[in-house]
Order: C-alpha cells, then sequence, then structure tokens
C-alpha cells in the first residue's frame, strides 16, 4: 500500500518524466505542439501543487531524495520547457543556451537558495505564457487561469509566505554576493 508520501514522491518523479517529453516535443514536433505542451505545463504544476501538501499529511515521517530536491526537479522542468523552446523556434537556441548557462555557472558558485532556483524558472514561464497567449490563445489562457486559480486556493499562503521568504531569500543572496561569500 502506497503512503502519501509515496505518492508525493511519484508526483514529483513525473515532472521529471515531464520534462523529457517537452524536450522531445521541440525536436519532434516543433511549434506545433505548443497547446500541448501547455497543458503538459498545467499538469506538471498541478504535480507541482499537489506534491508538498500530499507529503506533509503522510503518516510516515521521513524524508526522501526526492523530496529534497523538489526544487531542483522544478527547475529541471523549466530547463525542459526552454530547451523546447529553442528547438520550436520560438527562443532563439543561442539566447536559451546562454541564459542556463549564466545559471549553471552561478548554482555551481553558491549552490541552489530557493528564492534564485524560483527567479530562474520565472523567465521561462513568463515567455511561454506569453507566447502561448498570442500563438494558441485558448491554452494560454488556461495557463493563467491555472495561476490565478492557485492563488486563489493558496491565497493567504502567497502573500504571508512565498513573497517575503522570497524577498529575504533575494537579499540574503545580494548581501552575501556583496561580501563575496559566494562559494557553499
Amino acid at each position: 500500500m502506497l503512503v502519501a508520501k509515496q505518492v508525493a514522491d511519484l508526483l514529483t518523479i513525473l515532472r521529471v518524466f515531464l520534462a523529457g517529453v517537452f524536450v522531445w516535443l521541440g525536436f519532434a514536433q516543433g511549434e506545433a505542439a505548443l497547446p500541448l505542451a501547455g497543458w503538459l505545463l498545467i499538469a506538471s504544476w498541478t504535480s507541482d501543487s499537489l506534491d508538498g501538501p500530499l507529503a506533509r499529511r503522510s503518516s510516515v515521517r521521513y524524508r526522501t531524495w526526492v523530496g529534497d530536491h523538489d526544487l531542483e526537479i522544478d527547475m529541471l522542468v523549466a530547463a525542459g520547457l526552454l530547451i523546447y523552446m529553442a528547438a520550436a523556434g520560438i527562443v532563439n537556441p543561442r539566447v536559451a543556451a546562454l541564459y542556463m548557462l549564466i545559471w549553471i555557472l552561478y548554482f555551481i558558485r553558491v549552490g541552489i537558495p530557493r528564492s534564485q532556483g524560483m527567479l530562474s524558472q520565472a523567465p521561462i514561464y513568463g515567455w511561454f505564457i506569453w507566447t502561448t497567449l498570442r500563438q494558441a490563445p485558448a491554452t494560454g489562457w488556461w495557463l493563467v487561469g491555472w495561476i490565478l486559480v492557485m492563488l486563489v486556493i493558496t491565497w493567504p499562503k502567497f502573500p504571508n509566505e512565498v513573497i517575503p521568504g522570497f524577498l529575504t531569500g533575494m537579499r540574503e543572496a545580494m548581501v552575501r554576493d556583496e561580501r563575496g561569500e559566494g562559494g557553499r
């Protein structure tokens, strides 16, 4: 019998698979797969929104490698989406490669603070949503609608925890960089 923690890990592992599907779609179907990529992104975001609450509700209290690397898996999904957009001709491949290289070098230097991990994903999702709204508007509006519904569902947490946590992490990173404390 699966416990909630195992189901949460399976949902997280599903996102690893989805990251690979994004890459495959970019090379196999290109821009024609934009609506499908949008729906897969909604599936990924839904998985991400469910895995944490499920893991916390588990009657079994232990940490898992998958749970400890949730952020890195989220970043992998964003990277897969960026590769999709580059392979599909939505984003210049050189720009995509440079963007990924800059973040990889940054993360090698300082590790992966949560706020910077989140920040690295935001432009990718923003560009994808913008593109989808312009080229596959029905899917684009579903993406926007999903975000709005999740904001409503998680409302007190977003302004009271997520935004302050992100801003605190960004402030700490800037102070660390000013002091030259970039290494792990």
